[in-house]
C-alpha cells in the first residue's frame, strides 16, 4: 500500500510558476516509477510527466521546456516545477505511483490538487 498526498496547487497568473509536491508513504520501496497527471471536467486524465526508477523523464509535448519533474532518491517526495504557466494548464493535478509486488503491477493515486491559471 502506498499513500500519496499532493500539495502546491493554487491560482496563478499566466506566465507565473507553481511547484507541486507529492509526499509518498507506506511501501515506497515497491515504487517503480511516478508521474503527474491532470484532468479537466469532461476530458480524460492525461499524463503530464513521468520519471522512472533510473531517473528517465518523459513529458507531454505541451509542457516540454516549461515543466520539470523530479524526485528524491528514496521516492518519498515527487515534484513538478511548472513555469510559464498558461490558461490551458488549468486542471486538477494528480500524483501517481506505479508499484510492483511479486510481478503484479498496481497504480496508486493522490487526491489531486487544483491548478488554476487565470488573470
Amino acid at each position: 500500500q502506498v499513500e500519496l498526498v499532493e500539495s502546491g496547487g493554487g491560482l496563478v497568473q499566466p506566465g507565473g510558476s507553481l511547484k507541486l509536491s507529492c509526499i509518498a508513504s507506506g511501501s515506497v520501496y515497491r515504487i517503480k516509477g511516478m508521474g503527474w497527471y491532470r484532468q479537466v471536467p469532461g476530458k480524460q486524465r492525461e499524463l503530464v510527466a513521468s520519471i522512472s526508477n533510473g531517473g528517465a523523464t518523459n513529458y507531454v509535448d505541451s509542457v516540454k521546456g516549461r515543466f520539470t519533474i523530479s524526485r528524491d532518491a528514496a521516492w518519498n517526495t515527487l515534484y513538478l516545477q511548472m513555469n510559464n504557466l498558461k490558461p490551458e494548464d488549468s486542471a486538477v493535478y494528480y500524483c501517481n505511483a506505479d508499484t510492483e509486488r511479486h510481478g503484479v503491477r498496481r497504480a496508486y493515486w493522490g487526491q489531486g490538487t487544483q491548478v488554476t491559471v487565470s488573470s
